[in-house]
C-alpha cells in the first residue's frame, strides 16, 4: 500500500475544517464567548484548510508535497506554541493583558461597544474536558497535526529522494 500525496491532503483539510466547525459550534451554538487568544488560534485552521485543498486540487508532485507539508507541520506548530501560551495566561503563569480596542473608532462609539458587549477573558476558563480547558486541547490537537504532517513529509521524502 501507497500513501498519495491527495488522501493526506484531503484529511489535512477535513481536520481542519472539523476544528473550526467545533470551534463555531461552541462559540454559536454553545454560546461561549471566545476571547482575542481563542480568535488568533482560528487563523492557523483557516490557512492550512486552503492551503490542503489547494494542494488536493493541484495535486503538487512529491517533492512539492513535501514542501507543503512541511508548512503545514509549521503552521500546526505554531499554533500549538499559541494555544500553550494561552494556557499559561489560563493558569496564570504568564502576565497578559488580552482585550482588543479598534483604535478607528470615534470615543463615543467606543464607549456605547463597551458598554454594550462584555469581551470574554484570556485569562478565565469557560469550558474545559478532564480539566483540560478549550486552548489545552487545541495545543494537543495542533501539536498532534504537526506531528502527523512531519512524519508524512518524511515518508514522502524517503520513498522519492525529496
Amino acid at each position: 500500500m501507497t500513501l498519495a500525496p491527495r488522501p493526506v491532503f484531503l484529511g489535512f483539510f477535513g481536520v481542519s475544517l472539523a476544528v473550526l466547525a467545533t470551534a463555531y459550534g461552541f462559540e454559536f451554538l454553545g454560546g461561549l464567548k471566545p476571547c482575542v487568544l481563542c480568535l488568533y488560534q482560528r487563523v492557523p485552521y483557516g490557512l492550512a484548510a486552503g492551503l490542503a485543498l489547494g494542494a488536493f486540487f493541484f495535486s503538487p508532485h512529491r517533492r512539492a508535497a513535501v514542501g507543503v507539508l512541511l508548512f503545514l507541520a509549521a503552521l500546526f506548530f505554531g499554533n500549538g506554541l499559541l494555544a500553550l501560551y494561552h494556557v499559561g495566561v489560563e493558569q496564570g503563569w504568564v502576565a497578559a493583558s488580552c482585550g482588543g480596542v479598534d483604535a478607528s473608532q470615534s470615543l463615543d462609539a467606543l464607549r456605547q461597544s463597551l458598554l454594550n458587549t462584555q469581551p470574554a477573558r484570556c485569562d478565565e476558563i469557560a469550558w474545559s474536558f478532564l480539566g483540560l480547558s478549550m486552548a489545552a486541547v487545541n495545543a494537543i490537537v495542533a501539536t498532534g497535526l504537526a506531528i502527523c504532517a512531519i512524519v508524512v513529509a518524511r515518508i514522502f521524502g524517503k520513498r522519492h529522494g525529496a
